[in-house]
């Protein structure tokens, strides 16, 4: 089920592998912002009229396909999904990762081409280390972070953010 408030703002979770769905839940609801999240497989989430959950098929980009159709401007998107969060800026839509750093017109270019870099190299069979461990600097960065943008996005503001979990 999508849900959305009077207002149309609402948090579209990429929610497959997302460690802060409890954060996001919290925040939300203190702001009476409406929760999607959206995977590939069944996710518990709590019993709240502002709190609903969408189950789209194993396709290759369903859930992205999925929350890109229903971003705009009144929308923060949590993924940590690079190419995900280019799209939904693309929307108008406000994109931030589970780690609290914002993706932005400005920045999500060079996200995308560093992305493709370690792709390279790991490819060329290169020993690379992945990301750093999620740790409580990322989750407190991610609570504050997030606050933010549905402040802003309360007073008419958003876009260019994009969370992804």
């Amino acid at each position: 089920m999508s849900v959305g408030d009077k207002t149309g703002r609402r948090v579209l979770v990429d929610a497959d592998a997302c460690p802060v769905k409890d954060e996001i839940y919290r925040v939300a609801l203190r702001h009476g912002v409406a929760v999607t999240i959206v995977s590939n497989a069944p996710i518990r989430v709590p019993d709240h009229p502002l709190i609903g959950r969408v189950v789209v098929s194993d396709a290759f980009d369903a859930a992205d396909d999925w929350i890109v159709e229903r971003a705009g401007p009144r929308a923060v998107v949590v993924t940590g999904d690079i190419l995900l969060a280019d799209r939904v800026l693309k929307t108008g839509a406000a994109a931030l990762s589970p780690t609290g750093r914002p993706f932005t017109a400005n920045s999500i270019g060079g996200a995308i081409a560093t992305r493709a870099i370690m792709a390279d190299l790991r490819a060329g069979g290169d020993a690379i280390g992945g990301p750093a461990p999620f740790g409580k600097a990322d989750r407190s960065r991610f609570l504050q972070a997030l606050d933010e943008m549905l402040v802003r996005s309360g007073r008419g503001g958003g876009g260019a953010t994009i969370v992804r979990l």
